[in-house]
């Protein structure tokens, strides 16, 4: 990390000109080296956080826009960031795996997930959810105890969690999960609602967390048409009211 290096070259040359040209104590000059450290970081950080940002914001327009390969583009070129600040290039992996996995691109999601920030819940849960669909059981539960374990206040997280569990054919272990979730969030509705749900040997219920629920693609695509028409619907019927 470029940024750690220029701190640590500035503070231990500042060190040696105070020990040596000027005779400081130690200590002296070490609690000197140490603010320069502080603030050649703190600058660095600030200069590569303001890059990176830029190029996300720029990014998100396009997104929004539906020019998702630009979008695209333009975050794997803010990867070159990542040499010089701790954690940007796993942000730039999370929401560069994020598009690509809303698009149904999940070959090209997959490789852009597993090296997402473990911050970035959405991320590890849908990097959990394609270890699921490959079959890989251990890494889908060990991936989403690292989710839950950095984010334990996400509801939909810990839903999503016992959800595949369940899928999985493991109702009890998805009990569990959810019961760890009520005493992290107490009194959160669908938590409460999943956990009555799979205690009576029924399907959970996950539509209560509207559009990103289907986000994570654990639903046919034509209950995703269905859903998107039925949006589309409630619009078109709104702009009606207001005209009226």
């Amino acid at each position: 990390m470029y940024n750690f290096l220029i701190s640590a070259g500035s503070a231990l040359a500042v060190f040696l000109i105070l020990k040596f040209s000027f005779g400081m104590a130690w200590w002296g000059g070490l609690s000197i080296s140490l603010l320069v450290f502080a603030a050649v970081f703190y600058l660095f950080s600030r200069i590569i956080m303001k890059k990176v940002m830029s190029a996300m914001e720029t990014a998100g327009r396009d997104i929004q826009a539906q020019r998702f390969e630009k979008g695209v583009r333009e975050l794997k070129d803010a990867l070159k960031y990542g040499r010089w600040q701790i954690y940007v290039e796993a942000q730039l992996h999370s929401q560069i795996g994020m598009i690509y996995y809303a698009k149904r691109d999940f070959s090209n999601a997959f490789p852009h997930l597993e090296k997402a920030f473990f911050k970035n819940w959405a991320a590890l849960a849908m990097l959990a959810i394609s270890y699921m669909k490959r079959q890989k059981k251990d890494k889908m539960i060990a991936t989403f105890e690292k989710a839950v374990q950095w984010n334990g206040k996400e509801s939909l997280l810990w839903n999503l969690y016992a959800y595949c569990l369940n899928e999985t054919g493991e109702s009890t272990k998805a009990k569990e999960i959810l019961e760890k979730g009520a005493k992290k969030l107490p009194g959160d509705i669908h938590i409460q609602e999943n956990l009555e749900q799979l205690r009576q040997g029924k399907k959970m219920k996950m539509r209560g967390y509207g559009d990103i629920w289907f986000q994570f693609h654990l639903e046919s695509a034509g209950a995703l048409q269905k859903h998107q028409m039925a949006a589309m619907g409630g619009k078109m019927q709104r702009r009606v009211m207001v005209r009226r």
